[in-house]
């Protein structure tokens, strides 16, 4: 079998295939595979029932002692049951082992193997794969629908709602990895408490790198010219310990991209057609602010702006105790540059 689409694997993950009793669960997101794994063995062998039922194997065991998954695999509990055998592979090569399970699969286990990030030709994908008794569940990182949907369904469960707003300054804020994503859920959780909404300020203040969203809505902010809204946000990136040069660095960046996408509309593409095309992505929250820097200010414009950017890196490096100073004067500067015409959004 090929490895399962991203659409069936929850169904599976609730209500795995005795046909397919052996399980491999790998991918870059190590979070991920770790809480698929964990809920398939929760799955199949519950906290009640009998402890003898399930088994947790290292990958370095099973590859000393080939025949051992096989063993565990046909071990009986002491009650009966189903039989769950939890492999932790780590970087170690079980091949022979899976090759023994696989020529004489188990009719009452569940073998679940938690691997890491393998290559389409590596020997547990390529045996899983093409065996009609195994299933392998990819684990990449939560794109954007996935994390809206257990944002959702987590502070649902927990009884709470979130403003629209701050849902999407979450979704900004999460992602990496999915055992990090759902630890600063649990933090978010406990700390709006149930029968809550949780707002924009509530995110700011409970998430990781909550400060990294301000310092965005600075910056955006002054792009699009709005130099009251770039100051408020920057005295809260300010206040979550961002420094001068962190902030000088990403309106450097920000408005070189923004310059490099100005090209393109000089050239007849629609300013809308650019940002939702652009590379590396603009995350759909930056969207407005970003069409109305690029209807304000020409190619020339952004030039220029890098130039005085730069300018003020320097003399903020060169002058720290006045660094603060120097970034809020730049970001004010770039609100105030105009454009003698501008452009229509479309």
């Amino acid at each position: 079998m090929v490895a399962l689409r991203t659409g069936d694997i929850e169904a599976f993950l609730a209500r795995p295939d005795p046909k397919r009793p052996i399980v491999l669960v790998y991918g870059p997101d190590s979070g991920l595979v770790r809480e698929r794994s964990d809920a398939l063995v929760r799955g199949a062998a519950p906290a009640d029932t009998d402890a003898f039922s399930s088994v947790t194997l290292d990958g370095e065991v099973l590859a000393a002692d080939p025949g051992r998954l096989v063993d565990e695999a046909r071990t009986m509990g002491l009650f009966g049951g189903r039989r769950v055998v939890h492999v932790r592979a780590g970087g170690r090569n079980i091949a022979d082992a899976l090759k023994l399970l696989l020529a004489d699969p188990p009719e009452n286990a569940l073998v679940v193997i938690e691997a890491g990030d393998l290559r389409k030709n590596a020997p547990l994908r390529s045996l899983c794969e093409a065996s009609s008794s195994a299933a392998a569940i990819p684990c990449y990182a939560d794109s954007e629908r996935d994390l809206y949907r257990l944002v959702e369904r987590t502070l649902r469960d927990a009884g709470i709602r979130i403003d629209p707003e701050a849902s999407d300054a979450l979704i900004e804020l999460l992602g990496a990895d999915r055992l990090a994503t759902r630890a600063e859920l649990d933090k978010l959780v406990l700390y709006a408490g149930a029968g809550r909404t949780v707002g924009l300020d509530d995110v700011r203040a409970v998430i990781a790198d909550a400060s990294a969203l301000a310092l965005d809505d600075a910056i955006d902010a002054a792009a699009a010219g709005d130099g009251e809204a770039a100051l408020a946000a920057l005295n809260k990136a300010r206040a979550a310990g961002t420094h001068a040069s962190v902030v000088l660095g990403g309106a450097i960046r920000h408005v070189a991209n923004l310059h490099r996408l100005s090209l393109e509309i000089e050239h007849g593409r629609a300013i809308t057609a650019v940002i939702e095309r652009a590379q590396p992505p603009i995350h759909f929250r930056r969207h407005k602010r970003a069409e109305r820097a690029l209807a304000r200010l020409t190619p020339l414009d952004f030039a220029q702006a890098l130039v005085a950017l730069g300018q003020a890196s320097l003399a903020a490096r060169r002058q720290a105790s006045l660094a603060d100073a120097i970034a809020e004067r730049a970001l004010l500067s770039l609100a105030r540059m105009g454009r003698r015409h501008g452009r229509a959004v479309g």
